[in-house]
């Protein structure tokens, strides 16, 4: 039984600390063009999170924006929020947004316009 706990434990350390794979931006952004919207949604959420990659990731939300899911068009919104001045180029399309059939999306495009001219 000792035995056993340890082993589990061990492993769990293991896996802690390399066991969780990080999908790479450029797979990220194949995902956004997947007929499976689990996909988009994945890939919209995961590339929020790439401040790095802003020059790659910025345009895609920006189309994200335009997509047939609400909950695609909302985490893209809020995403391009946390990209900041970065996202300057996307505030014609967040405007757009405003007048979203979604009120969550509406929302979170105002919130994302005012990050991204530095007013929150």
């Amino acid at each position: 039984m000792y035995r056993t706990l340890c082993i589990m434990v061990m492993l769990a350390i293991i896996c802690g600390s390399g066991c969780h794979h990080e999908p790479q931006t450029s797979q990220l952004l194949e995902d956004l063009n997947s007929a499976k919207s689990a996909d988009r949604l994945k890939a919209v959420r995961w590339l929020q999170n790439r401040p790095g990659d802003a020059a790659d990731v910025v345009p895609a939300l920006v189309r994200s924006l335009n997509d047939s899911e609400t909950d695609i068009r909302l985490s893209a919104a809020i995403g391009l929020g946390y990209f900041g001045s970065d996202a300057d180029s996307a505030l014609p399309e967040l405007e757009k947004r405003l007048a979203d059939k979604d009120v969550r999306v509406r929302r979170a495009a105002e919130v994302a316009i005012s990050r991204i001219q530095g007013e929150e």
